[in-house]
Order: structure tokens, then C-alpha cells, then sequence
């Protein structure tokens, strides 16, 4: 241990074996398999299932799931490294881990009994099968209450039906855990967590989003036609999904505040290089007062985002809550990425409008990290309740 960072939390500043064999371990496989397709998958939105695969072969698609269902049994740190690693070669491949390991495969975790653990984890943990995870709504954004998708017990299936919107790996996915009314609109008590497995009768992939960035992680609907699912994939017991959303939020934010540092990490690392390489008035523009400000501020703001989710990470090892500190984290590490980004644009210039260098991709895939799971604002509407009601 370097020093203790909180008095409070009692983080400490340190780096583990573990992390350090991870971050070796991702940054070998994000240069072999996923450099040299990056600008590939993006133009022809191809989500690159092959590459999962060999993820869940090194164990990374069940980073935090125990050994005994097939996982790496890593805790919180060494997951932000993964998805650190990755998401500086790819912003899309990031995102798609991360969904997969902390929305899917961790409410699995956290809320299944054994016997729903023992059946589902191991497939996930090995990407035999890809997770989705469903809570958003076209009209129910960050207003997640009054979703419409229902649920209605029938004997011993609940039938759903309705549509979910901005799905990661919803058509791809082979199972997703769904958040649907099974009680009254409005009321967190109405709101239960289905798994349905892809091939059930009545569920089905609807329109694939073509977005701005992220496009090489797929997104679409996923909708539920009279779908009929065993009343066993009821994860807890009714109304008690909204509940669970909401503590599987508190780690996938950790997760998008990852992905944010490691698209920030990219950026800042090519404008770096770049402004040692480009010759400008004879010599480097690195030089340039103008620019070398600019490489400081993102360099300060990399280090106080990776900082701030460090944090959150150490608290949710302890199993401490963490509500704020990974808000805190997410809200301050996107915002980051989008203007580190943007920084590293200005400094390519005009090359850095091109897809010719991998600072335009960067700034398209960072905007998004201000928006999924909980937008800027939600993050701030959460940090101030966490603070004035302390």
C-alpha cells in the first residue's frame, strides 16, 4: 500500500499482482485481436461475437463471477483494468464487456438463488451465451417507474409483454434479465426482474439503432410478444426488481466510468505521440504552449477521474455502499472522456477530423458515456440526494 487516500472509505492506493497480470493480459489481447479490425466493425456496425469468445475463454466475460461457476473470481479493481484495457483500443468492444459482466451476468450474481447461479453464471462466465439487460423504455427513459412492459402470472409462467429499447446485445444476446410491471405503474414495488432465454416463444429482436458512436456494440429492441417464461426465472421475489436495478446500477456505473477513462486514455495517449511527431514552425507542437496546457489539463483530469473510480471500486470490493461514490465517478469520468476527446481533436487538427487517426472515433464513442446507465444529470440528481440526505 502507496498511502491511504480516505480517512472515510480507508481506500488505499495500490496495485496487486493480480491487476498487474490483467492489465498484461488485455493489453496483449486488445493489440491481437481487436487493433488492427477497430475502424472495420465501426464502419460496417459489425458486433464482433468471435472476439467475446475468446474473451470468455481468458475468463474476462465472468470477471467478478466465482471460480466454482466458471469465473475469474477477480474483484472490482481488477474488472476496471479489463475494461480500462480495452476501451483504449476500442470504445464498442468496452462497452459490450462491461454490459455483459456487471448488467446481465451481475444481477444474475447478486440476485439469483443457487440453482438459477448454477444454471445460468457458467454459460455467461464463459460467453457460451452473451447477456442483455432491459430496463429502458422509449417513453421511459430515466423515468424507469413507469415502464409498460408487463408481466401477468398465468399458473406457472408469467406472460410479458412490451418493448425495450437501447438493448446492448439485444438481438445477439442469448439470455437477457428484464425489468417488467408486475404491479402498479409508478410504484418501485411494481417492478419484478425476469431472465428469459432467446428462443422462448413471443421474444424477439426488433430495430437495430444506428448510432453515432459505440457501433460496433450492438443495440436494439427486444420485444416481448405474449412471451411465456417459467415462473423460476423470477430473480428475487416480485417487486423487488426495481430495487435490484438500482444496486446493479451502483457497479455498472463503475463500469461506464471505466469505459470513460480507458476512451480518455486513448485519446490523451495519441495526442501525446502526435504532438511529439508533428513539426510545426520547426519544431515539435508539443512545444507550443497552446498545446502542452491542453495535454496538462487532460493528463490532471485522467488521474482525478481514475482516482474517483478507484475509489468506488474498493468500496464496492468491501461491500460498502456506494451510491454517491460511483455517481461521483461516472458523472466526472464522462464528462472527462468527451473533453479529453474533443482535446485531442484540436491537437490532430485537421487529421483528427479524418478517420485516417483514431482520435475521431474516440470522440464519437465518448458521448455516450454521458448518457447510458443514468444520464449527467440523473448522476448529479443522485449525488446531491446521497449528500443532503447524509
Amino acid at each position: 500500500m502507496l498511502e491511504t487516500l480516505s480517512e472515510t472509505t480507508g481506500y488505499s492506493f495500490s496495485v496487486s499482482e493480480n491487476q498487474m497480470m490483467v492489465r498484461s493480459m488485455v493489453k496483449d489481447f486488445a493489440e491481437k485481436h481487436i487493433r488492427e479490425h477497430v475502424m472495420e466493425w465501426d464502419e460496417a456496425q459489425t458486433f464482433p461475437v468471435d472476439v467475446f469468445k475468446k474473451l470468455g475463454e481468458l475468463g474476462l466475460m465472468g470477471v467478478l463471477v466465482p471460480e466454482n461457476y466458471g469465473g475469474s473470481g477477480f474483484g472490482y479493481q481488477e474488472y476496471v483494468d479489463v475494461i480500462v484495457g480495452i476501451s483504449k483500443v476500442c470504445g464498442s468492444i468496452g462497452l459490450s464487456l462491461a454490459a455483459h459482466n456487471s448488467l446481465c451476468t451481475g444481477h444474475i450474481l447478486a440476485f439469483g438463488n443457487e440453482e438459477q447461479k448454477a444454471k445460468w453464471l457458467p454459460k455467461l462466465a464463459t460467453a457460451e451465451w452473451i447477456g442483455a439487460w432491459g430496463l429502458t423504455e422509449a417513453n421511459t427513459g430515466s423515468d424507469a417507474l413507469r415502464m409498460m412492459t408487463t408481466a401477468k402470472l398465468e399458473g406457472d409462467e408469467y406472460v410479458i409483454n412490451g418493448t425495450k429499447n437501447w438493448i446492448t446485445h439485444g438481438n445477439s444476446g442469448d439470455i437477457a434479465v428484464v425489468m417488467v410491471r408486475t404491479g402498479e405503474s409508478g410504484s418501485s414495488a411494481g417492478i419484478s426482474a425476469i431472465v428469459v432465454e432467446r428462443g422462448t416463444p413471443g421474444f424477439s429482436a426488433g430495430k437495430k439503432e444506428n448510432k453515432l458512436g459505440m457501433r460496433a456494440s450492438e443495440t436494439t429492441e427486444m420485444i416481448f410478444d405474449n412471451c411465456r417464461v417459467p415462473k423460476e426465472n423470477l430473480l428475487g421475489v416480485e417487486g423487488e426488481g426495481f430495487k435490484q436495478a438500482m444496486k446493479v446500477l451502483d457497479g455498472g456505473r463503475i463500469s461506464i466510468a471505466a469505459l470513460s477513462l480507458g476512451i480518455a486514455k486513448g485519446a490523451y495517449e495519441a495526442a501525446v505521440a502526435y504532438a511529439k511527431e508533428r513539426h510545426q514552425f520547426g519544431q515539435p507542437i508539443a512545444n507550443f504552449q497552446g498545446i502542452s496546457f491542453k495535454l496538462a489539463d487532460m493528463a490532471t483530469e485522467i488521474e482525478a477521474a481514475d482516482l474517483l473510480i478507484r475509489q468506488a471500486a474498493d468500496m464496492k470490493n468491501r461491500g460498502l455502499k456506494m451510491t454517491k461514490e460511483s455517481a461521483m465517478a461516472k458523472y466526472f469520468a464522462s464528462e472527462v472522456s468527451v473533453k479529453v476527446s474533443t482535446d485531442a481533436v484540436q491537437i490532430f487538427g485537421g487529421y483528427g477530423y479524418t478517420k485516417d487517426f483514431p482520435v475521431e472515433k474516440f470522440y464519437r464513442d465518448s458521448k455516450l458515456c454521458t448518457i447510458g446507465e443514468g444520464t449527467s444529470e440523473i448522476q448529479k440528481i443522485v449525488i446531491a440526494r446521497e449528500i443532503l440526505n447524509a
